[in-house]
């Protein structure tokens, strides 16, 4: 059966149909909804894990009991995951084990820019790299039988586009493994990396490596060979495969579907069928660098075409039309100019709880050191109540560390501000620290009840699981006590003045201190009832009142709005214009009506 799909889905399809049983993930765009769909297969077991290491290690155990697994995550993912990564390809699988990762060119909502292929060579581990929905399908039941047959955890990589693409895809039938389930203590040797085990494995990897790529260049069936014009040749892979035949359809190409090993002998066959060859891979030089080491002669790659962001037919054309075809390039007419584009810029949803709480944080002008989730678009004027952030968890140990160099001098000027799963994902550790080495830095955990900026996924803090089953919930304020933090304070950030003055107790303590927000859900949270807690469902401007001070515009709330209307208030204020307040966007949280000191934002009717 042929059906529509987008990459991840393709990808769940194919772990379906590989007869998969175990999947892990923690969420992280572009890799969030392969695991949501994989959920939806009832003889998967599927969970969200509280990070990616821990995903990898469930998923590896699941192999090492013979069952087929899988773990997802996006490309900073793999970096939390690296510990068990680099030595699971040393101890191998028993059922296969494939680990997903998605690599996000361009930065769309990502903090840096990391091409995988790297993890590849480093970690002597095979990749695979499809280029379309149906290859996202096909790779991954693939990506098993390698797994199985040479013995070693696979790789498969995908990015934005390939993800996030929807094509036609041909269905197929599920099939389990014949590998038996069940653990043997007799494979002692082979699973504890000890290094009289581990030393032997060190010289077996490379025996593995190079039988894979003698797979890599007589088997894998999507290394493949397309001679045309034989002036020039591409070697290229995934998405930039289909970019460069997209606009170069007449000339030879040689795809590599098997990023690592690279199948030497094919590509030494290619360069002796065409004239020139030509590289064209999204990011890092991986395949130039490897192919010019080999000794052969690329005529252009990362000299012409772009090495950050993400590659387009347009890039590519623009980049390499003169050279292959010896035109100019012509740019597309535009049709609509970028400053006629409606602006919209990142911001929280209307109502946010984290909105109220980043307003008393400026207000009290602290610097902040604050981490990955919807909260880092506090980093945005005029917020701009975030000063620092770099990874998952790094807050907290920001704080604590400037603490030590600043010693007194910087009571109350710093804080970490961290979401309920980031603090379950790796926020833990580096609050132990604190408190352990005697920092004085106050944590504040932003509880909106969920995985927020992913599209809404279950943590341990929420009470379900995947499928939405009840579960055991996390309680924040006992971890926090369990670490040693002996001052715990609760705040409804909607309550502005009652935050700041919390906030400004505990950063001046000379002790570390944890604030955990309540009543807090995140909008699109709809079993939470967040607008339930609300008095009013939405406000207005009382234009008698108002005097265009645009105090309320310094919270950033999308609903509210400057209209340029010289005017005056009912006591002849003049005014150089009015805040407007969007109803259909207005939820009635009462936070410009806070900030607002001439009591002109007023409950209105939707």
């Amino acid at each position: 059966m042929k059906k529509v799909m987008q990459g991840n889905e393709a990808i769940a399809r194919g772990a379906w149909e590989a007869g998969v049983i175990i999947g892990c993930a923690y969420p992280g765009t572009p890799s969030s909804e392969i695991m949501a769909e994989i959920s939806g297969y009832d003889e998967i077991y599927t969970e969200w894990s509280p990070n990616e290491k821990i995903a990898v290690e469930v998923a590896h155990g699941a192999s090492l009991a013979g069952g087929r697994a899988i773990a997802c995550m996006k490309h900073v993912g793999l970096n939390v995951a690296a510990d068990p990564f680099m030595t699971i390809s040393y101890t191998g699988v028993k059922g296969g084990f494939v680990i997903v990762v998605a690599d996000d060119p361009g930065q769309h909502s990502s903090q840096n820019e990391q091409d995988s292929r790297n993890w590849t060579r480093f970690g002597k581990v095979p990749m695979i790299e499809p280029a379309d929905s149906q290859e996202c399908k096909d790779f991954t039941k693939i990506a098993f039988d390698i797994s199985e047959r040479f013995d070693t955890p696979v790789l498969l990589r995908t990015e934005t586009r390939v993800s996030h693409c929807d094509s036609v895809v041909e269905s197929g039938e599920r099939k389990e493994s014949a590998i038996p389930k069940g653990l043997d203590q007799k494979d002692t040797p082979k699973y504890v990396m000890v290094p009289m085990y581990s030393r032997p494995k060190r010289v077996a990897l490379e025996d593995k490596i190079a039988k894979l790529a003698a797979y890599a260049d007589t088997e894998f069936p999507y290394n493949v060979m397309e001679i045309n014009d034989p002036s020039i040749g591409f070697i290229s892979s995934g998405v930039s495969y289909l970019y460069t035949k997209d606009v170069f359809p007449q000339y030879s190409f040689l795809k590599l579907g098997m990023v690592w090993p690279l199948p030497k002998n094919m590509i030494a066959e290619f360069f002796k069928k065409v004239k020139k060859v030509i590289v064209v891979e999204e990011l890092d030089p991986f395949f130039e660098t490897e192919i010019r080491a080999m000794g052969y002669k690329v005529w252009h790659g990362k000299d012409l075409i772009p090495a950050m962001g993400e590659l387009s037919p347009g890039i590519i054309k623009q980049s390499l039309i003169k050279v292959v075809e010896g035109r100019k390039y012509k740019p597309p007419k535009i049709m609509i100019k970028p400053e006629n584009l409606p602006r919209r810029p990142p911001n929280l949803c209307a109502g946010c709880s984290h909105r109220p709480l980043f307003y008393a944080l400026k207000k009290l002008g602290l610097y902040v050191f604050g981490d990955i989730g919807c909260y880092a678009l506090a980093v945005a004027p005029p917020l701009a109540a975030m000063h620092a952030s770099t990874c998952m968890g790094a807050g907290i140990g920001g704080a604590y560390g400037a603490g030590k160099v600043l010693g007194k001098k910087g009571l109350g000027k710093i804080c970490a501000v961290l979401g309920d799963s980031t603090f379950l994902h790796s926020g833990i550790g580096p609050l132990m620290d604190t408190v352990y080495n005697k920092g004085y830095s106050t944590t504040i955990i932003l509880d909106n009840g969920i995985t927020a900026m992913t599209g809404q996924q279950e943590t341990p803090g929420t009470g379900y699981t995947i499928k939405g089953e009840p579960a055991a919930i996390v309680d924040y304020e006992q971890i926090v006590r369990a670490v040693g933090v002996k001052n715990v304070r609760k705040v409804d950030p909607y309550n502005i003045e009652e935050t700041m003055g919390v906030i400004r107790e505990e950063v001046n303590r000379d002790d570390a201190s944890a604030i955990i927000t309540v009543n807090s859900p995140c909008m699109l949270l709809r079993r939470a009832n967040p607008l339930g807690k609300f008095k009013h469902p939405v406000y207005t401007i009382d234009t008698d009142r108002c005097r265009g001070c645009k105090v309320c515009l310094e919270i950033n709330c999308p609903a509210v709005s400057w209209q340029k209307a010289e005017g005056q208030t009912k006591d002849g204020y003049k005014r150089k214009g009015t805040v407007f307040i969007n109803k259909d966007q207005c939820v009635g949280c009462e936070v410009c009506v806070q900030v607002c000191k001439f009591e002109a934002i007023v409950p209105g009717a939707k």
